[in-house]
């Protein structure tokens, strides 16, 4: 993979950076969310998963969603309170009602069962009905993997793309994400939304006052456009063209058109407080032990990564990054040296804690 070590450079030069470790991160996170009416343990689980996604890098999914989430909960349309409840379907598959509860609630606790079923039958499905946002998808392969399982995890999400060929967005970029354990080599993580680039992405743009690629979008014209603002209000691109039009159909297919929640275009924004979201998820848990013994299952996934970096190098590229690897790296970098915002990012946070009455987030 090529690195772009200038342009981040540019961009690190742009913007004054600040930094948060991540315990003054999750703190400040579960505060906001405990003075909002989440309930301690609740907060718990989405200030983790926030921060997780911080660490890793993905800054799109990270602590900067909690004002539009408080802003949801003020309008009334995100339930702080809610708990998630199960309905078993048969042995194997299940069926969690998020009960518009945030979303990071009800895929905890969907994979968390799936989990359990599959330590029990070797595989486990569980659908996620009347959800929300989620935030990174892959702090949950990261739950199964912390159970030594394989995973699935889809989601479907608020429109931004059309169907290939059409001009209207209609399905979500929602992220396709999976993963399976390893012995000594980083875990294979794929997180990617069938979009050239995450909606998200283009959301961080416009907070940090930063262009983007003229590939990413089209504006309300169905001209390309390097403004952030004008990609709102116009479409995504599909990677691939049709194949990632494809992609997002079958993520509405899994997670909405089955669990019985919102799809076909009716998700709703998380950035949109005027209803619901009712989004759907669909995860599924898997054994890796059931042909093979666990050890050697690991040594097969360390031997994929080895071959897999080991590949001789095209012109221009620096190295070979595994699925997850540069994530895996960010995180390790991030832990020790904290988690970059930049100052319209801090003001936002402290104007939320602020009106909780919760303490500033701790700078480095």
């Amino acid at each position: 993979m090529m690195v772009d070590t200038d342009n981040r450079a540019n961009e690190a030069a742009k913007n004054d950076y600040k930094k948060v470790t991540a315990e003054n991160a999750k703190f400040f996170a579960k505060s906001v969310l405990i003075g909002n009416g989440v309930p301690s343990n609740n907060a718990e689980i989405i200030a983790a998963c926030l921060v997780k996604a911080d660490l890793r890098g993905v800054d799109t999914h990270g602590i900067n969603r909690l004002p539009s989430y408080m802003e949801r909960i003020r309008q009334n349309v995100l339930d702080p309170k809610a708990e998630p409840t199960v309905e078993k379907i048969t042995p194997v598959i299940a069926l969690v009602n998020a009960h518009n509860s945030f979303g990071f609630l009800g895929a905890h606790l969907g994979m968390k069962v799936a989990i359990d079923m599959a330590k029990d039958f070797g595989i486990g499905m569980v659908s996620v009905k009347h959800s929300n946002h989620f935030g990174m998808s892959a702090w949950i392969v990261e739950q199964a993997l912390e159970a030594d399982m394989m995973s699935l995890v889809f989601t479907n999400s608020s429109p931004a793309l059309p169907p290939w060929g059409g001009k209207n967005k209609l399905f979500g970029v929602s992220p396709i994400a999976c993963g399976a354990p390893s012995g000594k080599t980083p875990a294979f993580i794929l997180d990617m939304a069938p979009s050239i680039a995450a909606r998200g992405k283009i959301y961080k743009a416009l907070r940090r006052g930063e262009k983007i690629p003229e590939t990413w979008a089209l504006d309300a014209n169905g001209e390309p456009t390097d403004d952030p603002a004008e990609a709102l209000k116009g479409v995504m691109l599909a990677m691939a063209g049709p194949k990632g039009s494809g992609l997002a159909i079958m993520m509405d297919v899994f997670s909405g058109v089955l669990s019985g929640s919102a799809f076909a275009g009716h998700v709703t924004n998380p950035y949109d407080p005027s209803k619901a979201a009712d989004v759907g998820h669909f995860l599924i848990a898997i054994k890796p032990d059931l042909f093979m013994s666990l050890d050697e299952f690991k040594e097969r996934m360390d031997y994929l990564y080895n071959r897999t970096v080991g590949v001789e190098l095209r012109p221009g590229f620096d190295r070979i990054y595994f699925p997850g690897e540069i994530e895996h790296d960010t995180e390790i970098k991030r832990l020790r040296t904290g988690i970059p915002f930049v100052n319209a990012e801090i003001e936002a946070l402290n104007k939320e804690a602020s009106m909780v009455n919760v303490d500033s987030i701790s700078l480095l």
